[in-house]
């Protein structure tokens, strides 16, 4: 199986103004766990995750006014649409983090999550035998 068909296609992208708060308002509303940062400023593409909010508000930082572009991940792994979810999950595992954005010809079309892989290779949920 590959990664064009786990990945989510819808993407919440943010920019690097927004506050953290924002940010997590809208991926809690979305009920996803990464954003995508967008900065033509500074490069390119970048990635948001609610590791990297926890970690800012454990710091005692006000989401209020801390900015994304402060806490985005820029040195960000990339995977194809081609690539197979074996090798997502070994550069997932490699870098340790849960998250790949997924580029085709440099602009993102995805985003592909340890949750998606596991729900590709895991059974349906089953309800658990009466006792």
């Amino acid at each position: 199986m590959l990664v064009r068909d786990a990945m989510s296609t819808v993407i919440l992208t943010v920019g690097p103004a927004h506050t953290l708060r924002q940010a997590a308002a809208l991926m809690s509303a979305r009920r996803v766990g990464a954003a995508v940062v967008l900065d033509p400023d500074a490069g390119g593409i970048g990635i948001l995750t609610e590791r990297d909010i926890l970690n800012s508000v454990g710091l005692g930082q006000n989401p209020d006014t801390e900015r994304t572009h402060a806490h985005t991940t820029t040195d960000v792994v990339f995977a194809a649409p081609t690539w197979t979810l074996e090798e997502a999950a070994r550069a997932m595992a490699h870098g340790g983090f849960r998250h790949l954005v997924v580029l085709d010809r440099a602009e993102p079309v995805g985003i592909v999550s340890v949750r998606d892989i596991i729900r590709c290779w895991a059974p349906a949920r089953v309800p658990a035998p009466a006792l």
